[in-house]
């Protein structure tokens, strides 16, 4: 096992990386003060994993329940965030209840919003199953649910007090999540680490075979780059928004296909495709540095050619994007490989990307 230190101060938290801890007690040491635990999960999950979690919970000597809500990005939405809040409220949680999600982005995303909002904020705990939580989400305290209009725009920062990322939990992936995982692990290496990137590139048919050293090695890499980032700057007032690469692109294909269609880490690899044209465009990089990226994201077995909503919806989509300021949509664009910035672009120059990318 692997452990990281995101550094917050009186809220930093750590981050487990190993196999089998969902069976560790002792990593779940936070509960020991808690009145009560409630695990959040989904239906598919929850039948592999939940009755063990319960079992190593209750071995901390608290009553554990567990709440099952629907699978899938089109359920992150107020109407089943409330699904967590009548259990908690039915079976009497206080402010020393702990919440645990079990499951990926979705349940991490909004049993972290639940645990910020609950009573003005109790604690939790996150168990990232997918390979894209593990890598990503589960780390960094973003919270929040989809609005019909624009993806997370309702949330809160809210800190998990651990996260504790069970690699053996990826074997049951279907490939289609594992590849939708690998994306925000190439966006890793696309923002802050060439050296990563490389490797990325190199051991790509490992990391589709799900083989648990690369992994290990994918997910310690990822965590360490995005802690760093996220101690350096939690409430995203500047450096943090470079995590976002291909994310403004890629939630306007979200939206525009409708929550669920494209899995996000699918729209996010997409979105860098065209993130990395962009910066083409601004004269950061070469045609032979996007064509790369671009391959790479192919080889994880991710779309590289975005759905043709036309120019004026995209522009319209990617308007509702947190990174806007003042009407002004600014986009993640790479400086070089391993490095990224934030910058406001020409509405023409995107559209230029839109155009030569296939959106049009």
């Amino acid at each position: 096992m692997k452990t990281l230190e995101v550094d917050l101060g009186d809220r930093s938290y750590p981050i487990h990386i190993g196999t089998d801890l969902i069976d560790q007690a002792q990593l779940f040491s936070a509960c020991e003060k808690a009145t009560s635990i409630y695990i959040v999960s989904n239906t598919t999950v929850a039948p592999l994993y939940a009755e063990r979690l319960t079992k190593t919970l209750e071995k901390l000597g608290k009553p554990v329940r567990t709440i099952v809500l629907p699978d899938g990005e089109s359920y992150k939405d107020w109407k089943n965030l409330q699904l967590i809040f009548d259990d908690l409220l039915k079976y009497g949680a206080d402010r020393q209840t702990m919440l645990v999600a079990l499951g990926g982005g979705v349940i991490g995303d909004m049993t972290g919003f639940a645990a910020a909002s609950f009573m003005r904020g109790i604690r939790f705990i996150q168990v990232p199953t997918t390979l894209l939580s593990q890598v990503d989400s589960s780390v960094g305290g973003k919270t929040g649910i989809n609005h019909p209009l624009g993806k997370n725009m309702i949330g809160a920062f809210h800190q998990p007090v651990a996260v504790i990322a069970d690699l053996n939990t990826l074997k049951t992936l279907p490939a289609r999540e594992l590849s939708a995982g690998l994306a925000e692990v190439v966006k890793h290496g696309a923002i802050a680490d060439a050296e990563f990137l490389s490797w990325i590139e190199v051991n790509a048919k490992a990391l589709l075979a799900c083989d648990t050293a690369a992994m290990a090695h994918a997910v310690l890499r990822s965590c360490e780059i995005k802690s760093a980032v996220v101690s350096a700057d939690e409430r995203e007032g500047g450096i943090r928004a470079t995590l976002n690469f291909g994310h403004t692109f890629g939630h306007a294909i979200e939206a525009g296909m409708g929550y669920g269609e494209w899995l996000h880490g699918e729209a996010v690899g997409c979105g860098m495709v065209m993130g990395a044209d962009l910066s083409k465009r601004l004269n950061f990089i070469t045609q032979d540095e996007v064509n790369r990226l671009t391959h790479i994201i192919q080889s994880m077995n991710l779309p590289i050619t975005p759905p043709k909503f036309g120019a004026q919806r995209y522009m319209e989509l990617m308007q509702v994007d947190k990174k806007t300021e003042g009407g002004q949509i600014r986009y993640v664009v790479l400086e070089k490989i391993g490095k990224a910035q934030i910058k406001s672009v020409p509405d023409a120059q995107v559209i230029e990307t839109l155009t030569a990318t296939g959106a049009v």
